[in-house]
């Protein structure tokens, strides 16, 4: 009888392990309008180059105050390999970067394209859907 308990309870951990990435994901349409690409300048404040994707944080003048934003972009490993690498973000470079904007009215976005100081431009997220 023991047995059989065990095997039940190990199933049904294993399940949960198994269904934890679901659990994490989003859908971009859940959280982003694709209706409302904005277009920001402003300064990087922070990086965030992790997992599941990164996010870049900058402050953006707006009617004499700073707003601070935090832009999502693709995974690291997919940057990595279109040539987007790590080292050219940099804290106080002035950037400017178009982003679909959160649907829940908060300064947040999905980035998509980023224009650096030399007027170079790279991709950091998805054409909205």
């Amino acid at each position: 009888m023991r047995r059989g308990y065990l095997g039940a309870a190990l199933a049904c951990i294993g399940v949960l392990f198994v269904a934890t990435p679901t659990w994490a994901h989003h859908s971009f349409a859940a959280e982003y309008d694709s209706n409302q690409l904005i277009t920001l300048t402003g300064k990087i404040t922070k990086v965030e180059w992790t997992n599941p994707h990164i996010y870049i944080h900058i402050d953006v003048p707006e009617g004499g105050k700073v707003i601070t934003w935090a832009l999502e972009g693709y995974p690291p490993n997919t940057l990595k390999r279109t040539g987007f690498p790590r080292d050219v973000l940099k804290e106080g470079d002035t950037i400017t970067i178009t982003a679909y904007k959160s649907k829940d009215g908060s300064n947040t976005g999905a980035g998509r394209e980023v224009t650096f100081p030399d007027g170079s431009k790279k991709f950091a997220g998805p054409v909205g859907r």
